[in-house]
């Protein structure tokens, strides 16, 4: 391929590059004609107006509209949003109903890593692997299927507590599908780490210095993987997750491949919260007793969803509705650190790069 003439654009989209969601990326290319100079991205195609939805509807209707914002981080969503109205409405969830949170949401959380995963494998052209992959996620998925009847949203949260409840059969099924995935988690991360090929692939890709990670404010594995430990799990505490000991997983070199082995570790630290989380469930109530009243007030909470910090806030006036509902997602941050990412790799990488963030437009857009 000979030179391209500086100031050259490569055009991609509308269709995203790595998953099937509409955006736009015009980049623009050195004078090598093979790497690129800076980016350009535009957005906006899938808009919702969710947040304009939830003020029609009243709060129960709103854990529905809420879970419908993103598949693959479905139960964060209506996670917060319980949280949130919650804390304005003062209710104590039971403890018991605090630790099956942790349960369903960590079980997401795997799902939705090794979904990434996958389609990393797909973008290096490797479908051996790629099937290894999601064929280890059919574990979970089958756990998802088998306790709350959907393979992608659990409709596991209600304002005061959760929907579902734990028995020794169920138990036993998760257990089961957990040691399975665990073994087969251990194989693949042996293969991340000593494939000789994989690493000339996604090795000092797409990388996020540690020092453009903080000015940009990058969330969740994505920060993690250059060095912060910014882990809501650990920095703020909630459902049952402060009673619970886990590792947060961190790497230094911010490129491709380190926030793939982020995930990957991550993982097995979700495998591990989920065993604690079923051996110390307390015996009680999985929902608050009585239908309450919502107050007016305004709050904002937080949690750690698969792809990082996720943020509700909400106002409400006494009414049945919220007066105002607004949520702050994990890739509206990560999306520029792209710009820095991109800088002077391969055009051939950008599909790669963008995949790397675990983007998520629908959520972005709403």
């Amino acid at each position: 391929m000979g030179s391209m003439q500086e100031n050259a654009e490569v055009i991609l989209g509308p269709f995203d590059v790595a998953l099937e969601e509409p955006v736009y990326f015009k980049a623009l290319v050195n004078e090598d004609g093979k790497t690129i100079k800076s980016l350009d991205m535009i957005n906006g195609f899938v808009h919702r107006g969710m947040e304009a939805l939830v003020m029609k509807r009243n709060f129960l209707q709103n854990l529905i509209i809420t879970e419908k914002v993103c598949a693959l981080c479905s139960n964060n969503h209506p996670f917060t949003y319980c949280m949130a109205v919650e804390e304005i409405a003062n209710i104590r969830v039971p403890l018991r109903a605090q630790y099956l949170r942790v349960i369903a949401d960590e079980i997401k959380r795997v799902a939705s890593h090794l979904f990434n995963l996958g389609m990393l494998a797909h973008l290096v052209h490797d479908h051996k692997l790629m099937t290894h992959i999601l064929e280890t996620r059919e574990y979970f998925q089958d756990i998802k299927e088998y306790i709350w009847g959907n393979r992608m949203d659990l409709s596991a949260n209600t304002i005061g507590g959760v929907k579902y409840n734990l028995d020794d059969e169920k138990i036993q099924f998760i257990y089961k599908n957990m040691d399975k995935a665990e073994e087969q988690i251990q194989r693949i991360i042996a293969f991340f780490e000593n494939d000789t090929k994989l690493h000339k692939r996604i090795k000092g890709v797409g990388v996020l210095p540690h020092v453009d990670a903080l000015r940009l404010g990058v969330v969740g594995p994505v920060a993690r993987a250059s060095g912060i430990n910014n882990d809501i799990r650990k920095l703020s505490p909630y459902a049952a997750y402060g009673k619970l000991g886990f590792n947060v997983v961190l790497r230094e070199d911010g490129d491709v491949y380190s926030r793939a082995m982020v995930r990957l570790y991550e993982t097995l630290e979700s495998i591990k919260l989920i065993e604690l989380s079923i051996e110390n469930l307390p015996i009680g109530n999985i929902v608050f007793p009585t239908k309450p009243l919502i107050p007016e007030g305004e709050t904002v909470t937080r949690s750690e969803a698969p792809r990082g910090e996720l943020m509700y806030y909400l106002k409400t006036n006494g009414g049945k509705s919220p007066q105002r509902m607004k949520w702050r997602v994990p890739t509206y941050l990560n999306w520029e650190a792209l710009k820095v990412m991109m800088k002077d790799n391969s055009i051939d990488d950008i599909a790669l790069i963008f995949n790397s963030i675990d983007p998520c437009i629908s959520c972005t857009e709403r």
